[in-house]
């Protein structure tokens, strides 16, 4: 080996020790600023120690997210609650109390989600306003006879602000990492930050859904109503016999009509197909008897 390219050789070492020295300082430098952003120590592997690497899999930031995100105690906090109800009213009018039941929506600022009518029956989903609930099924209850009613609060506070806070921590570790874009100087540390953004990004749009959704179960509670119109009257009364006798009757007329039709189906349909057949049989083996001639001009020409 000669001198030059132990030269060379010693200069590469070099400038390798070199480069992991400066990667090394810098995921310190961004395990500090990690550690600013979100208040948690992340600890070393091997010796429990307040340092480790950064994660880009998103392992380290998303158990600090985790962490910070999980409220300490929600007692001084509003509480939210989830209601729902479900009632069904007899009316003299289902008409009138559909009627009703919209003035009753445009006054509390309330809506429809679904509405089904069957027969007699008017099957509803409404939204109310969470702070005039309690007004509103008052209300309804004037609507009509009351047959079934139930109610169900869930308390949603502590899944409420663990999304929240989430969400929030999400958005800081997001601006966290979006800084790193403007400190890395390679193509993999830009590919990797660039990976984690994605991610968060990712993360904090299903987080945010989920919050909406619930804020939305929150301050909108679900009533599902149904309007039953009057009951029939006599409702189980037998038949009497003028009535049994009419619907025998009926029934025989009925069989009677049905054999009439037959009758003139077949005379209308039936004679005329009866007299086609007749004439192609006589024209193809009666008197003219085409195919007689035909077949015995065959056998002569043999």
């Amino acid at each position: 080996m000669n001198r030059k390219t132990v030269i060379i050789t010693l200069c590469t070492l070099a400038a390798l020790l070199f480069t992991l020295s400066c990667s090394r300082k810098m995921e310190k430098s961004i395990m500090a600023e990690e550690f600013a952003a979100t208040g948690v120590p992340l600890l070393d592997e091997a010796d429990g120690q307040p340092y480790r690497m950064l994660n880009f899999s998103g392992n380290t930031t998303q158990a600090a997210a985790d962490a910070a995100a999980t409220p300490a105690e929600v007692g001084n906090t509003d509480r939210k609650l989830v209601k729902s109800a479900a009632l069904r009213i007899r009316v003299e009018s289902v008409e009138a109390a559909d009627a009703s039941l919209t003035a009753l929506m445009k006054k509390y600022d309330a809506y429809a989600a679904s509405t089904t009518v069957q027969e007699n029956n008017y099957y509803y989903s409404l939204r109310v306003p969470a702070p005039v609930y309690d007004i509103f099924l008052a209300e309804m209850n004037g609507m009509g006879r009351l047959l079934h009613r139930s109610e169900n609060t869930e308390d949603v506070t502590l899944r409420y602000y663990d999304l929240e806070g989430r969400l929030e921590t999400k958005k800081e570790l997001l601006r966290t990492f979006q800084s790193y874009l403007r400190t890395a100087k390679t193509i993999e540390e830009i590919l990797a930050v660039e990976a984690r953004i994605s991610e968060l990004q990712y993360d904090i749009e299903g987080t945010g859904m989920q919050l909406r959704n619930l804020a939305n179960r929150v301050d909108y509670a679900t009533i599902d109503l149904t309007l039953l119109g009057p009951a029939a009257a006599h409702q189980n009364r037998s038949e009497t016999f003028g009535e049994r006798l009419r619907q025998m009757f009926g029934g025989f007329g009925g069989f009677l009509a049905g054999v009439a039709v037959a009758i003139v189906g077949i005379i209308i349909y039936g004679v005329p197909i009866l007299l086609l057949v007749v004439l192609f049989f006589w024209l193809l083996f009666g008197r003219i008897g085409l195919l007689k001639k035909l077949w015995r001009l065959v056998k002569g020409k043999k």
